[in-house]
This record gives C-alpha cells, structure tokens and sequence, in this order.
C-alpha cells in the first residue's frame, strides 16, 4: 500500500468507522455466537501470497462483526463505560502515525513534555493539591498508564521499595527477604480484583477491610487491623483506597483513612478508575475530599472523559518515589534529562479532545434516575452510578432474568454479588446513550421478569 491508496483506504475508513458509530444501535448489543465460532471462519493458517484490501473489508464484516460485543451501543449496560470521540479517534490516528516510543525525553521531547503538561490540565481541572501538579518545580506529577489495574501495581511496587528502604535505614541489620516477609498491603473488601492480583505479582501481602453498610471502609475498622498486625510483627507499607467500587460505586472514607496512612508511613493510593471523571463536576467534586492525604490517585480518562481506551491517568506527590523505584541506566537511555520517561503518545488524544470540547464540554451528562420504581435501588452513598434492577427479586430469579436478558440480546447486563445477593448492575456506558435508551431498557426488564412470574414454577 502506497501514500495514495493510503489516502484513499483511509478515507473509506473513516466513512466505515462513522458509519459504524452512527448506526450502532441498529445493531445487537451481544453476539449470537459460541465459543471458537471465529476459526472456522477463516484459514488455518496466514496467506503466502498477498490479500486483496477490499476481500480484507468484507471479512470484517463477515468474521469480526458478528463477534463483537458493541461497547458503544446505547444499550450497553455492563461493566464499564469505555469512552470514544472523533476527536480522540483522529489523535490516535495520528499517534500511530508518528510511532514514537517516548522512554525518555530525548527518545521524543513532545511526546514526554504534552504527557506532563496534559496532566497538570487535567489536575487542575479536577482541583488536585498542588503538590500533584508538575509544573515547572513541582516535586509531583502525573503520567499516563494503560489502566488502572497497572497503575495500583505501579504504585505498590513502588511503596514496596520505598518500606524496605525505610526499615534499612533504621535497621541496616534487616536483610531485604526478611523486611519483604513482613510487609502487608490493605485495601476494601469491596476493591476490583486487580489490587490483590498487584500484591501476588508484588510478592506482597494483602489483607482485606471489612466494609461498613455502605460497602466502603471506615477509619475505626482500618485502625483496628493496623494495630493488630503491628502488635503480630509485620509492618503495613500501602493502603488502596476506592472511590466508586465495581459493585455499587462506594466511596471509602478517605478524610477518616488519609490522616491514619500519613502517621502510620502507609502509602494510600486511591483507586477512581470509574468515577474519577465525575469529579472534573463542581457538584461531584466533594467525593474527592481526603486527596490531600494521598501518595497517589489514579483514574480512568478512558471511561467517561471521551478519550478512547488506553488513557489511565495517575499523579503522584513525589515522583521521585516512583522514579526510584524502577529506574535502570544503561548508557544508551542515559541523557541529561531523562528524569520523566514515558511510553506511547496517547498524550495527544487529550489534547485534541480537551481542545474540541472544552471544560464545559466535558461536564458529565446525568440521566433521570428511576427513583420512585421499586424494581430499582441506587447506590446508597451517593448518586453518580448506577441502579440495580431486580434487586429485590431471589437469586434465582435475578439469575434466570439475566439469562434471559443475555439470550435476547437487546442489552447487555453483568451482575455482582453484594451482601450475598446476586444482583445486576445497570451502568450508563455510551455517550449515546439518552433517557429514550433507558427506558425501553426497563420496558424489556420489566417483561422479561413478568414472563419468568407467570411460568409455573414461579
């Protein structure tokens, strides 16, 4: 493919794209396929002689499309939103296009010097202290990850290293084995699987805090198992706080947990990869109170902020910390100013979209809430997240109702289990997505569950 069939290529490409995102509700939110479907679609093995990019086209259409879950769609309820723009989308673009790999400054100055700036915009925007923003002196900063599952084991690695150089210090005698088989990591019992799989990678120990009725941590409990673990020898290095949990978006009491880290030399890391966007909100902005106590904070751009997955965004107060913990200099990365390595230019779809979009631009968008429908219970805290359909339903109807909801394939739920009951989530994703969605959403639950209260063994 040369410069003028890219060109050409290119701009079919757009129109599919377009296309594709203009039409998506027309689409099933789910696939009507099995398992393996894809390898009887296509060879066994990959051509020797060229393809034709048209026949390439058509297999998209005939071998990747019937197999695609449809993030996008504004019947898409699960997990979690995954954001998009065209804005993004022509960064990414070009970020392909220029193919730099930003290990150090010198390795591509823009790349590194937009990722930093980037996220002092993005700090102020959501009003983090000062000591989270670069600047020109600042002794903090941000940097962008891929998620917020490598930024959590980022950060306990780098508190790991930062504890054992503590302990030595007081006590040279210590070897590092033995510091490192004291060491214990905290975080909510409510907290994404991704914080206990960062401590078994980290080779650090990890013990969960049981949660308030609110299924978020408190000071007392935490207090409570520091003191008896201090009291049992071993040493707590790293608390991962939550604010919006997987299950029902609860907040940990991070103004109560903050102040115990700070005294007890524990690096608190809180974990906003959902609900962190919101917070750019004048009126969401106070679940954030209690930043001020952290080490670091990460959230994912990449959910609700328009800017296409990977974009997790996460400040530290010293970057020496973190810089400390993994650097290696080999001669060929050494330069003169190779304090702030960094990876892909994904720093460029941030700018292009906070530029097209602006501040006000970016205020999330709320949805009515089905308040007065008792098939449906909010998030006790607060009122940023999501609703619960059939959560007063048994288990196996809630169970039976998702299979069917998945069967239909008109949305697309996933469930979580809290209090010991299994209860499914409905999470605004799409940007598309408008009261006229959600409403025929609850038409299709609401038959669905009456269909399942008429069969005979209901």
């Amino acid at each position: 493919m040369d410069a003028e069939e890219f060109r050409r290529r290119g701009m079919e490409m757009v129109d599919y794209v377009a296309n594709y995102l203009e039409n998506i509700e027309q689409r099933p939110v789910y696939p009507d396929v099995e398992p393996g479907y894809l390898r009887s679609l296509i060879p066994t093995e990959a051509p020797l002689e060229p393809d034709n990019y048209d026949d390439i086209i058509k297999d998209v259409d005939r071998v990747i499309m019937p197999g695609v879950t449809h993030w996008h769609s504004p019947y898409f309820f699960a997990y979690f939103p995954a954001a998009t723009s065209y804005p993004a989308l022509l960064a990414d673009m070009l970020c392909g296009a220029i193919g730099c790999i930003g290990f150090s400054w010198a390795a591509s100055p823009a790349c590194t010097e937009l990722e930093t700036v980037m996220l002092d915009w993005l700090g102020k925007m959501l009003n983090l202290p000062e000591h989270f923003i670069a600047g020109t002196h600042g002794h903090g900063g941000g940097v962008i990850q891929s998620t917020a599952s490598e930024a959590t084991l980022v950060t306990l690695l780098a508190a790991r290293c930062k504890a054992v150089r503590r302990v030595q210090a007081s006590n040279p005698e210590k070897s590092e084995a033995e510091i490192l088989s004291k060491l214990v990591a905290y975080t909510s019992e409510q907290a994404h699987c991704s914080v206990e799989r960062a401590s078994l990678i980290g080779g650090a120990m990890i013990k969960k805090v049981p949660t308030d009725n609110n299924y978020a941590v408190g000071g007392d409990m935490f207090k409570k198992m520091l003191e008896e673990d201090k009291a049992a020898g071993l040493i707590p290095f790293y608390f991962c706080a939550t604010l919006g949990t997987t299950a029902s978006c609860a907040f940990d009491r991070i103004t109560e947990l903050g102040p115990i880290c700070n005294k007890e030399n524990i690096w608190m890391h809180i974990d906003a990869a959902y609900a962190g966007s919101a917070f750019i909100c004048p009126e969401f902005r106070p679940l954030l109170n209690g930043i001020e106590f952290a080490d670091s904070f990460n959230f994912n751009p990449h959910k609700w902020l328009l800017i296409n997955f990977d974009c997790s965004t996460m400040w530290v107060k010293k970057r020496e910390d973190l810089i400390g913990a993994f650097k290696m200099e080999p001669l060929y990365l050494k330069h003169e100013n190779q304090e702030s390595g960094k990876k892909r230019f994904r720093s460029l779809k941030m700018w292009f979209v906070f530029r097209m979009y602006g501040i006000q631009g970016l205020h999330c968008r709320w949805f009515k809430r089905f308040d007065n429908n008792p098939g449906y219970c909010k998030s006790k805290q607060h009122e940023l997240y999501v609703f619960l359909p059939s959560c007063q339903g048994s288990n196996r109807l809630n169970e039976l109702l998702l299979k069917r909801i998945t069967k239909s394939r008109e949305i697309h739920l996933v469930p979580c289990q809290l209090s010991g009951r299994f209860v499914l989530r409905f999470a605004i994703c799409a940007r598309t997505t408008d009261s006229r969605h959600i409403q025929q959403a609850w038409r299709h639950i609401t038959q669905l569950t009456f269909e399942i209260l008429q069969e005979p063994n209901h």
